[in-house]
C-alpha cells in the first residue's frame, strides 16, 4: 500500500521522522522544517556571518535571530543590526507561512530580492513586519489584510509597485506604516486604525487626493514626493496631534488650514504644490521650520511667523512690507533662515549698514523693491535684484 493512504500532512511528519534533527524535539516540528527551508534560500553578504550560527545539528533556538517560547518560533530577526553591517542575500522563501506563532518578522538592510511571500498572510499573530532597505520587488499582497493584529508595517526602501491595497488600511491596530521610497501607484485608502501614529509614504506614485478618515491619533505624517492633488483643509484641521508634516512636491491645491499652525508641529513642509490664498495665523508660530515655498499664497506676511527658526516663502505671490518683527528677529539671530525671493514685495525697513549675523540667511532678491541690503542668496536663487517695474504694475493692476 505504501504511502497512498496518509495524508498530506502525514507524509510531511513523516519526512521529519526520517531526518537527522528528530533529536531536536523541543522545537515544533513544523517551524523546524520552516527555519531549514528559509536558511536554504538566504546567504550571507561578503563580510557577514549572521548564517553562521545556524547548524542544525543543534538547537534552533539558539540560532541568531531566532527567538523562541515553548516549541514555537515566535521572532525572527535576520541580519546582523549593527551598523555598517552587510546583510543577506537571497529570497524569503514562502515557509515563513509557516511559523504559525511568529509575532515578528524583519531583514536589516542587505540584498534580499524577489516578491514578499503571500503565505505571510498566514500569521495571524504577526504584530511587527519589517523589511527595510532591500530589494523587495513585485506588489504588497492584499492578502495582508488578514493580518488584524499587525502593528507596524516597514517596508520602505524597497522596489515594490503596483496599488497601494485598501485591505491595509482596514488593519485596525496599526501604530505605524513606512512604505516610503518604493513605487506604490493609486490612491491612498481610509486608514480605520485609531491607534495610527505615524504614517511615511513619500518618494512613491500615489495619485488622487487625501482620504477623509485620517485618524486624529496621526503625529508624523509624511507625504512628499507623490503626485497626491486636491484641498487638504477639511482633511488636516481635524490631525490636532500632528509634530511632523510634510506634504511636500505634489499638486496639492487651495487654501492652507490656519489651524496647522497651533499644532505642536516641530517641521512643517507645504512646499512646491499649488496652495494659493492668504496664510494668517492667528496666534505665534512656534513651530520651527515653516516651509511654504514655491506655491500660489497672496496677501501679505503676517508677523505672527516671527517665532520661527527658518522660514521659508520664497516664489509665491506675497505683497506689501516685510513685518519688522521679522527683521528684528533675524538681527537678533533667533530668525536663522528668511527666504523671501521672488515675491512681489515692496518694502522691508533694515538699515543697509546692519549687521546681519553670520549664522542667518537672508534672501530677498527679485521682489518689487531694490534690495537695501546685499546678502548671499542660495546658489539656485535669483539672479535679479529687483523684479521688472512691468510685472510688478500689473500684478497691481
Amino acid at each position: 500500500m505504501g504511502n497512498r493512504g496518509l495524508s498530506s500532512h502525514a507524509l510531511f511528519l513523516l519526512a521529519l521522522l526520517h531526518s537527522s534533527f528528530l533529536a531536536f524535539a523541543i522545537l515544533d516540528p513544523l517551524d523546524f522544517l520552516a527555519l531549514q527551508l528559509i536558511r536554504k534560500s538566504l546567504h550571507d553578504l561578503p563580510g557577514s556571518n549572521f548564517l553562521a550560527s545556524w547548524d542544525f545539528t543543534s538547537d534552533p533556538c539558539n540560532f541568531t535571530g531566532v527567538y523562541c517560547e515553548s516549541d514555537k518560533v515566535i521572532a525572527l530577526n535576520l541580519g546582523d543590526q549593527r551598523a555598517g553591517f552587510p546583510g543577506l542575500t537571497g529570497r524569503i522563501d514562502p515557509a515563513i507561512g509557516k511559523l504559525s506563532a511568529l509575532t515578528e518578522f524583519s531583514i536589516v538592510p542587505g540584498g534580499v530580492f524577489g516578491s514578499l511571500p503571500r503565505s505571510i498572510s498566514q500569521l495571524k499573530d504577526l504584530r511587527v513586519l519589517a523589511i527595510t532597505r532591500n530589494f523587495i520587488s513585485g506588489n504588497i499582497p492584499p492578502s495582508l489584510g488578514r493580518l488584524r493584529s499587525l502593528r507596524t508595517l516597514d517596508l520602505s526602501y524597497n522596489r515594490l509597485t503596483g496599488k497601494f491595497p485598501r485591505s491595509i488600511g482596514t488593519l485596525p491596530e496599526l501604530t505605524n506604516v513606512i512604505l516610503c521610497h518604493n513605487n506604490l501607484s493609486g490612491s491612498l485608502p481610509p486608514f480605520l486604525s485609531q491607534a495610527l501614529t505615524r504614517l511615511d509614504l513619500k518618494r512613491n506614485a500615489l495619485t488622487g487626493s487625501l482620504p477623509d478618515s485620517f485618524p486624529p491619533s496621526l503625529q508624523f505624517l509624511s507625504l512628499s514626493w507623490n503626485q497626491l492633488s486636491g484641498p487638504v483643509d477639511g482633511v488636516l484641521s481635524r490631525l490636532d496631534q500632528l509634530n511632523f508634516l510634510d506634504l511636500s512636491f505634489n499638486r496639492f491645491t487651495g487654501p492652507i488650514p490656519v489651524r496647522l499652525f497651533s499644532f505642536p508641529i516641530t517641521n512643517l513642509h507645504l512646499q512646491r504644490n499649488s496652495f494659493h490664498g492668504p496664510v494668517q495665523p492667528s496666534d505665534q508660530v512656534t513651530i520651527s521650520t515653516v516651509d511654504l515655498s514655491h506655491n500660489m499664497l497672496s496677501g501679505q506676511i503676517s508677523p505672527m511667523f516671527s517665532s520661527v527658526q527658518n522660514l521659508y516663502l520664497n516664489h509665491n505671490l506675497f505683497t506689501g512690507q516685510v513685518p519688522v518683527s521679522l527683521v528684528d528677529r533675524l538681527l537678533a539671530a533667533s530668525l536663522q533662515t528668511l527666504y523671501l525671493q521672488n515675491n512681489y514685495l515692496t518694502g522691508i525697513e533694515i538699515n543697509p549698514t546692519a549687521e546681519i549675523p553670520q549664522s542667518t540667511s537672508l534672501c530677498i532678491q527679485y521682489n518689487c523693491m531694490v534690495p537695501p541690503v546685499q546678502t548671499p542668496c542660495p546658489l539656485k536663487g535669483e539672479t535679479e535684484k529687483t523684479k521688472p517695474t512691468a510685472l510688478c504694475n500689473e500684478w497691481k493692476g
